[in-house]
């Protein structure tokens, strides 16, 4: 999981966005990267294939103090939408230190977000995980689209452990920061 680095007096913890193709991940994070101090934040790498993108970038964020006199560091991660790159997806999730799960609002998504929901759980038992000792959060993006599911029906469809979740439109980034600080705030407690 979380990995410290002790010359530089860092714990660096990997956050995964995953969920449906087109769903918002890249949009949260290129909302991040842009807000984010430029001094406390690495280069946006997008690991780009014909058919597939991964972004990454890391950033250390100033508000969540110390642990133990040691920074945190925590690196972004997307995985590809399509479950087509079911590996790439899996690979990705390899010392996952929190989740953030983004589910399409959109009616005709629904089915879409129980089926990347389903991948989720089976690729984290691949390496052992448990997503109820994951710190996880989900987002119902894309509450700004017509023909949305309530916040309940989505809740009951792909939430049943009832993690914290919040509504999102991830392009004018209402609920972004508010979803990565709760995973952000969970890693750190779990560190502690």
């Amino acid at each position: 999981m979380s990995m410290i680095n002790y010359a530089s007096r860092e714990i660096n913890c990997k956050l995964v966005y995953y969920g449906t193709g087109l769903g918002g991940k890249t949009t949260n994070l290129e909302y991040i990267y842009s807000r984010v101090n430029p001094e406390t934040k690495g280069k946006m790498i997008s690991l780009a294939t014909e058919t597939e993108r991964t972004l990454f970038f890391d950033f250390l964020p100033v508000d969540l103090g110390e642990i133990r006199g040691f920074k945190t560091r925590f690196h972004l991660y997307t995985v590809p939408g399509q479950v087509y790159y079911n590996a790439s997806r899996r690979l990705i999730l390899k010392g996952v230190d929190g989740l953030i799960f983004v589910a399409d609002s959109q009616a005709t998504r629904a089915e879409a977000n129980i089926e990347a929901m389903h991948n989720l759980q089976e690729n984290l038992e691949t390496y052992g995980y448990d997503l109820q000792r994951i710190p996880f959060a989900i987002q119902y993006n894309k509450r700004d689209m017509p023909n949305i599911l309530t916040a309940e029906d989505l809740r009951s469809q792909i939430n049943p452990m009832g993690v914290p979740d919040f509504e999102a439109i991830a392009i004018e980034g209402k609920g972004v920061f508010e979803t990565l600080s709760t995973v952000s705030k969970l890693v750190v407690k779990n560190l502690s």
